[in-house]
């Protein structure tokens, strides 16, 4: 289906969610000098403007990034520390811009394309016929285009390819837009055979909150994936607001298989701040669960 555009969701409370979880995960996974694998699986164009185009039709983004935005400077001018991760973050949203306005949000691909060592791999998927072109256009312009493989390719069919990476070292971001109801199964055979080739891997997978009864069992069923292959997890969403009827997506979630130790802290931290900052609502609330398999 190639309905969906990411643009729409650009600077969105989701990919903030998303995006601040992702950069903790690369950064602590760097803390080792040998070579990173990452895969992002649903690339999209890899960078958005948000003052035209789809995003400038949403307005996803207003109450998103420039909400967040808004918050850090009145923490900053009452001598409030928004904390560590979501400094980090916004700085690296920030990179990509003026200092004076944000009028580009960068994508999966363009945070992590700046994150890459010069050891580090990126590989990028995206299907959609538009997407692909601008995708690979995009990807030109950067500096780091040598360390980044573009696939015009499946996914969910590729990936057990492409594991374990020469490393043994490797992170996957999962972030369909689940608009085909198949992603929900798929995703799950996606993890499933890549986690019997590389069970150490880092997964994160990213899921909207849905009045969907496959939206609604995905945590319990990754959780059952998590059991059967002895992996600990992370598991956690963020709902900014609770208005039934709202066709705007309200909340996601992420799920981590193998999460470094330091990411519940890390969100402990950061999700409270997010539902302050982005929450519309006495219906604004965020979820943090984990769970370490014994060796």
């Amino acid at each position: 289906m190639f309905s969906y555009r990411h643009a729409f969701h650009a600077g969105s409370h989701a990919d903030i969610l998303k995006h601040l979880i992702m950069i903790h995960l690369v950064e602590y996974l760097q803390e080792k000098p040998g070579a990173l694998t990452i895969v992002d699986t649903h690339a999209g164009a890899g960078i958005y403007s948000l003052i035209d185009g789809f995003a400038a039709v949403s307005k996803e983004a207003d109450s998103g990034i420039f909400q967040l935005i808004k918050f850090a400077e009145e923490c900053k001018s009452s001598g409030k520390n928004i904390g560590e991760s979501i400094q980090n973050y916004l700085e690296h949203i920030r990179a990509e811009n003026s200092e004076e306005k944000i009028n580009v949000y960068p994508g999966s691909p363009f945070i992590l394309a700046r994150l890459l060592r010069p050891q580090d791999r990126l590989k990028l998927f995206e299907l959609h016929p538009k997407e692909i072109d601008i995708l690979r256009h995009n990807v030109r312009q950067l500096k780091q285009a040598k360390q980044i493989d573009v696939y015009a390719e499946d996914s969910f069919a590729r990936l057990k390819g492409l594991l374990p990476p020469p490393s043994r070292r490797g992170l996957v971001l999962i972030d369909p837009s689940y608009e085909d109801k198949q992603d929900y199964r798929y995703l799950e055979t996606t993890l499933e055979e890549a986690l019997q080739r590389f069970a150490t891997g880092c997964y994160a997978i990213w899921y909207p909150i849905l009045s969907r009864r496959e939206s609604a069992s995905l945590p319990d069923r990754m959780k059952k994936i998590a059991a059967t292959h002895k992996r600990s997890w992370l598991h956690t969403e963020l709902r900014v607001e609770n208005a039934p009827g709202e066709r705007r997506l309200q909340a996601s979630g992420m799920f981590v298989f193998n999460p470094p130790w330091t990411l519940e802290k890390n969100l402990a931290e950061a999700l409270p701040t997010l539902v302050k900052a982005l929450g519309q609502g006495s219906g604004a609330e965020y979820l943090l669960k984990s769970f370490e398999a014994k060796p």
